[in-house]
């Protein structure tokens, strides 16, 4: 016998056809590969250090693991410090390139054998607990266990965007927790809804995730009252009572500005005639011309407390007497005020006395004031005489012997010096 069998051959030692076939040195290497079966499946396969090393695929068995050298010789052969882990499925790349051999392949065990995910090898390392898989790639690289590389979030069921980005794991992943997170936005930020709840868990309904106090809610779609003028800078619980966004609000002035309204009611309901969204007070747009008095002339430029004395506009009377004192004729011409004077300028008279009585002004009496002839309370009635005598009586110097008929003697020019003669 040329020598012992090592150890893992020594219960052949006495079957010599086990290992050799006779007159066939190539059938060698059938009988080595029909015992060492996950061999001869990776020569086959191109897997493994037998199946990617080109030398291992194609030599005989004995060129590298030599035999009957006694109980104790190492047939592997193997010279850690020159052997090639790249023809293995496992390279050594990044630290793995420094890390001794016995740390990943244990005594006596079969280097095939060695595991080759990281949770085997790691799992003293190993924060998550197992919580995160097997698949420790996703985060870490082999050039360092830390710092973690960039984890690929849009991958998950939760995308991260805005702000999110740049907010640790730690913050929402609180006891390295990565599993059923929850996706709504009160999961993690419930304890800064300043709302206390009162609207609902859809946050991203009103806040974008750029930044928690970017309110990106658009009133004017989501809703059937666009937020216009003052209305946009106005707090929501300014109009929703206590945070409740689901009761239904009325879209009438009044239901908000009911005691901002100083006619109290009078004029209705519907502010937006005379007030805009844009400043409740001092921009009135309201058309007077449709109403029953339009502003003409001087009356466009008067302010409207100068006529409207209390907040009832609708009471306001339409009588010029109303807001002008008729100091003047006293009254004694009516409250017709119209029928002479024009909003352009009260003191320019437009009455013709010429067309439109029976009795027109020549000589002396176009220069006599109104008050001469119309006098007293119902001094604006046509029903005046028209005689001479009617309002010369007490100048009549013939004490009434020629009679009334005083123009057949006496002009209007003078009624002393104009005398006519037959």
């Amino acid at each position: 016998m040329p020598g012992h069998l090592a150890k893992g051959h020594e219960k052949l030692e006495k079957r010599c056809d086990a290992c050799h076939s006779p007159f066939s040195k190539t059938g060698q290497t059938e009988l080595c590969l029909s015992c060492h079966k996950p061999v001869a499946a990776d020569r086959k396969a191109g897997t493994g250090f037998h199946g990617r090393s080109r030398d291992a695929q194609s030599s005989e068995c004995r060129q590298c693991h030599s035999e009957h050298q006694g109980a104790e010789a190492d047939i592997v052969g193997l010279d850690a410090l020159l052997f090639n882990h790249a023809r293995t499925e496992f390279p050594l790349n990044g630290a793995h390139a420094a890390v001794d051999c016995a740390s990943c392949h244990a005594d006596k065990s079969k280097y095939r054998n060695a595991p080759r995910d990281c949770g085997t090898c790691h799992k003293n390392d190993e924060p998550h607990k197992g919580r995160l898989g097997a698949n420790c790639s996703s985060c870490h690289n082999e050039e360092a266990w830390r710092p973690i590389k960039k984890f690929d979030h849009a991958k998950t069921h939760f995308s991260l965007h805005g702000a999110h980005i740049k907010v640790g794991c730690s913050a929402c992943h609180a006891g390295e927790v990565y599993r059923n997170m929850g996706k709504t936005c009160v999961a993690c930020h419930g304890i800064d809804d300043p709302h206390g709840g009162k609207r609902g868990a859809k946050c991203e309904t009103c806040h974008a995730d750029s930044s928690w106090r970017d309110i990106q809610f658009r009133h004017e779609v989501a809703t059937r009252f666009p937020l216009n003028g003052a209305h946009a800078k106005v707090k929501c619980d300014a109009c929703h009572a206590n945070g409740d966004l689901k009761r239904a609000v009325s879209r009438e002035c009044h239901a908000c500005h009911a005691k901002d309204d100083p006619h109290k009611g009078q004029l209705g309901k519907r502010c937006e005639r005379c007030h805009s969204e844009t400043k409740w007070r001092g921009q009135v747009a309201f058309d007077h011309d449709l109403t029953r008095f339009p502003l003409v002339a001087r009356h466009a430029s008067v302010k409207c407390s100068s006529c409207h004395k209390t907040k009832a506009y609708r009471e306001t009377p339409t009588a010029c007497v109303a807001c002008h004192t008729d100091a003047f004729h006293r009254g004694r011409l009516g409250t017709a005020c119209a029928d002479c004077h024009s909003p352009v300028s009260w003191r320019r008279s437009r009455f013709d006395h010429d067309r439109q009585t029976t009795f027109p002004l020549t000589g002396s009496h176009r220069a006599t004031g109104c008050h001469s002839c119309h006098k007293g309370q119902n001094a604006g009635n046509i029903g005046l005489p028209k005689t001479c005598h009617g309002c010369h009586l007490k100048d009549d110097a013939h004490g009434g012997a020629f009679g009334q008929a005083c123009d057949r003697c006496h002009t209007t020019a003078s009624f002393k010096m104009s005398v006519r003669r037959r």
